[in-house]
């Protein structure tokens, strides 16, 4: 009997590895959950930027950052916008206006995203609509998977992978789309990261 109940036991934590680590995945699963992450956009060359300046509409605008990663305004020329929060560019404009107004006061806000690549989440492969996907705080994998329109009838939905830039490293995590998207599983539906690139492979079956 006792050897039984050993050979029962074993049986459970073969088949609980299985159900952690997927159909053989050779990665590990990605992290579980929709844990916070401390999250700042960053302005990024395509942005559309709304800069209005208090009781001053003639210097108000609404412009694009440019390739370079700058912007210009009537008054404000050749600002690096890229890599800054829309606060601390509003604060660099300000600056550069109190040569020409009084306590000027000046709000950024971001109209159209784009954003620099490190703030994407790139999806590719048996997607139905691949794309680079803007990060917001929060985003799970079931939020890209939405934006995306879902996966192709020839995905392997259960072998897609993260990749992640983790400690200065590319790492890659296994996820579970099948059992997320057809079986409602919620225990697939993992937080994503900024820079995240989603793998979605063909299956071959």
């Amino acid at each position: 009997m006792r050897r039984v109940q050993i050979t029962i036991r074993a049986l459970a934590v073969v088949v609980l590895a299985i159900g952690l680590f997927g159909c053989g995945s050779p990665y590990p699963p990605a992290p579980i959950g929709t844990a916070s992450v401390t999250h700042e956009y960053l302005i990024g060359p395509g942005d559309t930027l709304r800069i209005v300046v208090w009781h001053n509409p003639q210097v108000s605008a609404t412009i694009p950052v440019r390739p370079d990663g700058k912007i210009s305004t009537p008054l404000v020329q050749d600002m690096v916008a890229a890599g800054k929060t829309p606060v601390e560019l509003a604060g660099d404009i300000k600056q550069a206006l109190a040569k020409y107004i009084k306590d000027p006061i000046v709000t950024v806000m971001v109209t159209q995203f784009a954003g620099a690549y490190n703030q994407q989440i790139r999806v590719i492969g048996q997607a139905t609509k691949p794309e680079a996907l803007q990060y917001r705080k929060g985003m799970t994998l079931m939020d890209v998977m939405i934006a995306v329109g879902g996966m192709t009838p020839l995905a392997a939905g259960n072998d897609a992978s993260i990749w992640r830039l983790v400690d200065g490293k590319r790492k890659q995590y296994s996820v579970r789309l099948d059992d997320l998207l057809n079986k409602g599983d919620m225990s697939a539906n993992v937080a994503m990261r900024p820079g995240d690139v989603l793998v979605i492979p063909e299956s071959t079956f």
